[in-house]
Formats: C-alpha cells, sequence, structure tokens
C-alpha cells in the first residue's frame, strides 16, 4: 500500500520492521531516504491515511484481533504518537477528513451505546475531542467537505433502509432503498459544491451504476438522479475522483477483469501513457491536492503488485511532460521468481446462473495439465464479497506445490448485479453450496481436477462453506479446511458484535431469521454443526481466540460435537488473533499446518516440512494433541 501526502512533500507505503508490518514514510524524491514512522510489535499495522495537516499521518490499530480499533496520530516533525481515542472496549471509526480542516478529523465513537457511533470532531494537535452529534439510531452517517452531516442511514425493521437529509435541525425522507437493493446501492460522497450527491445506484435495474443526484432533488419514493455509468454485466467497482473538486472522471466494472470507463477527457492522455508503463491493471491509487503527482499501482496475476510514482502537468499533454519512476513491488523478493498464472472462467449453475471464477495451475502444468490434478477449491469470506483477478497468496502456495486452485463467485457474491447477490438469500448449506459443487463438476469435465482428491478451504463465510461441504456432502471433498468459520448459524447471529445490531434485519433477510420459529428451524438444519455426526473426512479448523465476528465459540462447538462422536478433528487456536491470523509468524505456521494436512490427505507429496517448533508463534492446539509438540500426531490421528 503506497500513497503520497496531499502536499506532495512524502511517499508513504507499509513494511516489515523486524518482521512486522509498519508505516514507512520518504522524501517524495528520495524514497532510499524512508524512516519507520510507526513501531508496532505485534498484529502489524494494515491501515492508515494521510490528513491533510502537512505533518501528521493516521493509522488504527486494535488489540489482539478484537477489532475495537484506536485512532492514532504521528506527527512526522516531533516523531510523537498520539493515541486520539484512548477508550477500551470502543470501536473508533475514521468519518472524515478535509483540506478546510487540516488539523482536524471526524471520528466516531461508539463509547456512549455500543450499538451506535457518535461523530466527533478530534483536533490532531491538541487531541481534544468535540461532540458534533449524538446517534440518534443511524447505522451510518455521510458528511461533505465542510464537516456538516448531511444524510444519516436507517435501517426498517422490514430490511430496507432509508437515507435522510438533514435539513435545519431535522431529517427528511431522501433516498429510499428496498431490501433487494440494499447490498447494492450506498452513497458514496458529495462533490465540493455539496450540491451534488454520488451514489452506487441498482435501484430500476440490476446492476449497480454510478449515478449523480442534485442534493435538492425530492421524489415519493426516493431521488433518482442521473446515471453517469453503467455497465449490464457488472456493478460499478472504483471510481477516479478530481482530489479538490471531487468531479468524476473515470468508473471501473469488474466483471472477470477490470475496465475503466473514462469521462473526462483530461485524463485520456494519462492513462493511455500509463498503460504503455508496465502490463498489469492500472489503478491511480492516490493523488495530490495539486494533482501533479499520481501514486499508480500495477496488478498482475503473476507476480506482486508494482507501485509507480507518476509526475504530470495537468493540463499539458506534451509527452515531455510526463515521467514516471519505478518505486517498488508489493514482494521484492518474488519479483523475478516463476509464479502461477490466473485463468478466468465461466461456470454456469444448475439453475442457470453465470458465475465467474478463477483458476491457477501449478507453473509446470500450464495451461493445460497433463493428466488431472489434485486440487483445493478455496471459498472466499462474507459472503459479500467476491474474488477477482490478480496476484492471490494462497493461488500461488497451493500452485507451487503441485495443486490445481480454484475460486468462484457463488450467489451472493457482489459485483455482478442485485439479481446474482439476492438469489443467495437464505440459501446458505443450500444453493450457495450447490454452486460448490457445480464448480468442481465444472473442474472435473475440464480435465483439471481428480475427483476423487479434491479438497474445500476457506475463510470466515468459506470456513462455513468448508465445514458444510463435509458435513451436507460427506463424501465429495477428500478433507477440509476451516478457517474463522462458523458452524452454528444461531449463535452466529446472536453473537454478532454490538455495532452490527443495527444492520441485524439485513442479515436475517439474506441468512436468517432465529427470532421465528421457522427461521430458527431453518437455520439449525443449515448448521454444521446439527450433522457434525456425518463428517467421514479429515477436517483441520484454525480460529483466533479474540475474533467479534465469528467467535472462538462456533469453532469449540463443532470440535466438541466431533470429539463426542469420535470423529478425528486438528484444531489450532490463536490467542493473539481475531478474524483471521494478522502476525506473519502465526500466518506462516498456521499454512505450515495447513499444507501438511493437504498433502496427507490428497496423497500428495510436496510440500515442507512441518517444523518441529514454530518460534514467534502462538499456536495452540487445544484439542487432539498434547501441544504444538504433538501437532504431527494430531495429523496423523485426524486420517
Amino acid at each position: 500500500m503506497a500513497r503520497v501526502s496531499p502536499d506532495g512533500r512524502h511517499i508513504s507505503y507499509l513494511a516489515p520492521l523486524d518482521g512486522v508490518l509498519n508505516v514507512w514514510v520518504a522524501p517524495v524524491d528520495d524514497l532510499a531516504a524512508a524512516r519507520a514512522v510507526t513501531t508496532d510489535t505485534g498484529r502489524g499495522v494494515r491501515s492508515y491515511t494521510w490528513p491533510y495537516s502537512g505533518r501528521h499521518l493516521l493509522y488504527v490499530q486494535d488489540k489482539g484481533g478484537d477489532e475495537n480499533w484506536r485512532v492514532y496520530s504521528v506527527d512526522l516533525e516531533s516523531d510523537e504518537t498520539r493515541d486520539l481515542t484512548p477508550f477500551n472496549d470502543v470501536q473508533a471509526q475514521i468519518t472524515g477528513l478535509s483540506a478546510d480542516f487540516p488539523n482536524e478529523i471526524l471520528v466516531g465513537l461508539n463509547n456512549r451505546n455500543p450499538q451506535l457511533h457518535d461523530l466527533h470532531r478530534i483536533n490532531l494537535e491538541t487531541g481534544e475531542t468535540t461532540l458534533v452529534m449524538e446517534n440518534e439510531g443511524f447505522v451510518s452517517f455521510t458528511v461533505d467537505k465542510s464537516f456538516a452531516v448531511r444524510l444519516g442511514a436507517n435501517m426498517n425493521a422490514d430490511g430496507t433502509i432509508d437515507y435522510l437529509k438533514r435539513v435545519d435541525d431535522g431529517w427528511e425522507p431522501f433516498i429510499h432503498v428496498d431490501a433487494d437493493d440494499t447490498l447494492t446501492t450506498q452513497p458514496l460522497g458529495f462533490d465540493a459544491t455539496g450540491d451534488t450527491l454520488y451514489v452506487i445506484d441498482s435501484r430500476d435495474r440490476d446492476t449497480a451504476a454510478f449515478t449523480a443526484i442534485g442534493t435538492g432533488e425530492t421524489s415519493t419514493d426516493g431521488a433518482r438522479g442521473t446515471v453517469v455509468a453503467a455497465d449490464d454485466r457488472a456493478d460499478a467497482s472504483g471510481v477516479m475522483m478530481h482530489p479538490v473538486t471531487n468531479e468524476v472522471e473515470a468508473v471501473s466494472f469488474t466483471y472477470a477483469r477490470a475496465e475503466w470507463t473514462v469521462l473526462d477527457d483530461s485524463i485520456q492522455a494519462d492513462l493511455n501513457f500509463l498503460a504503455t508503463v508496465a502490463d498489469g491493471e492500472i489503478d491511480v491509487v492516490d493523488r495530490t491536492l495539486a494533482d501533479d503527482i499520481w501514486i499508480v499501482a500495477y496488478t498482475m496475476d503473476d507476480g506482486p503488485v508494482r507501485y509507480y510514482r507518476y509526475d504530470r502537468s495537468p493540463g499539458d499533454d506534451t509527452e515531455d511532460s510526463r515521467s514516471v519512476e519505478f518505486l517498488f513491488s508489493s514482494r521484492s523478493a518474488l519479483e523475478d521468481v516463476a509464479l502461477a498464472k490466473m485463468h478466468s472462467m465461466v461456470v454456469t449453475s444448475r439453475d442457470g446462473l453465470d458465475m465467474v471464477g478463477y483458476y491457477s495451475l501449478p507453473p509446470w502444468e500450464d495451461p493445460t495439465p497433463s493428466e488431472p490434478l489434485p486440487t483445493v477449491l478455496v471459498v472466499h469470506g462474507g459472503p459479500w464479497a467476491r474474488d477477482s483477478w490478480g496476484y492471490n497468496p494462497i493461488h500461488q502456495l497451493l500452485a507451487n506445490r503441485g495443486y490445481a486452485t480454484i475460486s468462484v463467485n457463488f450467489r451472493s457474491s457482489t459485483g455482478f448485479g442485485k439479481s446474482f447477490i439476492n438469489a443467495g438469500n437464505l440459501e446458505w448449506g443450500a444453493k450457495m453450496h450447490d454452486d460448490l459443487l457445480d464448480t468442481i463438476d465444472w473442474a472435473v469435465e475440464a480435465g483439471i481436477a481428480d475427483r476423487d482428491r479434491v479438497a474445500i478451504m476457506g475463510g470466515s463465510y468459506g470456513g462455513y462453506a468448508t465445514l458444510a461441504g463435509l458435513t451436507f456432502t460427506p463424501d465429495v471433498f477428500a478433507c477440509g479446511v476451516d478457517i474463522v468459520g462458523p458452524s452454528n448459524l444461531i449463535t452466529l447471529l446472536d453473537s454478532v458484535p454490538e455495532y452490527w445490531r443495527p444492520m441485524i434485519e439485513m442479515m436475517y433477510t439474506r441468512v436468517g431469521n432465529p427470532t421465528t420459529d421457522d427461521g430458527a428451524a431453518m437455520l439449525a438444519e443449515r448448521s454444521p454443526v446439527t450433522h457434525a455426526d456425518k463428517i467421514q473426512r479429515p477436517l483441520l479448523i484454525g480460529q483466533g481466540a479474540n475474533d467479534p465476528r465469528v467467535k472462538q465459540a462456533e469453532s469449540d462447538q463443532i470440535v466438541d460435537a466431533m470429539t463426542a462422536k469420535n470423529i478425528p478433528v486438528t484444531y489450532v487456536l490463536y490467542p493473539d488473533e481475531g478474524h483471521g491470523f494478522a502476525r506473519p509468524d502465526n500466518n506462516l505456521s498456521f499454512f505450515a499446518v495447513a499444507e501438511v494436512f493437504l498433502a496427507r490427505h490428497l496423497s500428495h507429496d510436496r510440500h515442507e516440512p512441518l517444523p518441529e517448533s514454530f518460534e514467534g508463534s502462538s499456536i495452540g492446539v487445544p484439542t487432539g494433541a498434547e501441544g504444538v509438540s504433538g501437532l504431527t500426531e494430531a495429523l496423523a490421528a485426524s486420517d
């Protein structure tokens, strides 16, 4: 992640400091002078941003993966780090930055009510905090460049959302979003004048268009505005805006690959020039206020992301006015390594949905394997997310070990229109699982996958899909790897973080409603823990003890159910992790276990030996072995 400061003086990026991700800053013209400005020694810094002060940098950090984020400010002149939100068990959200108020930010805090974030204005110099608006029940706010609260989002009991417009000291209806549109319609923000609201909008259409709505517009069923850009195959997925005026210059749509629709001719020459610099998908990830420096990322499938500094003269179309300098790649050690390509495919489900997916083969088997390969189906989380083309570390690891690796955007995945998302409503463990089975059938018919040697693996929803695969279709997969996956849909919904509660109706609409008899019965039937006695194939579970989304109880429940039936299971637990494994030592230790597990149960011998100890990792084995020293025996016992 590379960025440029708004004043163009500094370039920043994330890179390891003593093996842990931290923020580094360098003069814009002297990358060799970079220095680490944060000193995290735990899970690392994963998110940061530049305010407009010219001397500060902001980052967020939690404790052990609990997602109770605190906002920290680093003064680049004094090297002082200030905790701007020093509250325990409170989640801070950066809500607004503005060049009009360079030394202040807007932050949402749920310290008054765990379910609701009140808006506060915080001074970067002094840390002084001023309440701007007490939240009356909104799930989110949208503000303009003057830090004025303009919209509040209200979730209704029927799963619809109303965006109310702030008028004087009250609220008026502005945009109404039906339940079918809630995941494909949302405001992005205002232009610099505050007169135009930009919205990703699927109302009155299937795929979400990029639209502009005048703030003075009214309608009995919600203001619509003007369609700026649209694609019949895919939702709007990215936008380029002028850094000062916020005028829209280009919009991207991603079906199998990202494609940009240019709306402002003034940047066409820039994009034409950048297309000659490197291969891969182009993304302008940051720009100075003067718009004279862009940070440009090039995404590859068989190499790390490459970052460039692009110097331009706005309004000058002569080639001499442009220059580009390579900065670094996201993983320099991989720059000269022969990595696997990622191929796109479209799988048609048994009921006629087209599902975009991607597969990678070992480089020595690409583009056509000599014989069907042991295969790992990697299922994305969410499920309201998507897989995309580009460098994927799990695909690369597994391809290097000799596996075919497949990911598919099953129904409920985002990016393909609201009909595709809504086709997954109430279909966890049902049609959503059928989509995964149809993908395996496609891979077998294509000569890619050996049907008897297919594993299923994933995190979060992908972990649920793994458990569903081993319980609902116990003879399909040779083994499964579940990372922080829910096993009991009723307890999952009952234990969501408090700040998710205002959106719970959306989850009831899409997953199931445990407050009704029929809903609770359906959720119990779709919960893998209910069917744990049907598991026949080996299962590896990884869990973070501090996970606020899928709590440790989700893994404990199915482990206990399997143990009660004398069904072997390998369970590894990390006491300092949350929803996924952020610490490098922990991440490496888990995938070291996972690759030995996969090799053992897919009758494959290409893997690194399992270390006798995992130095620096907090890995623990609460079930199946006496500590880490018994992990090899635990893996053997899972046969």
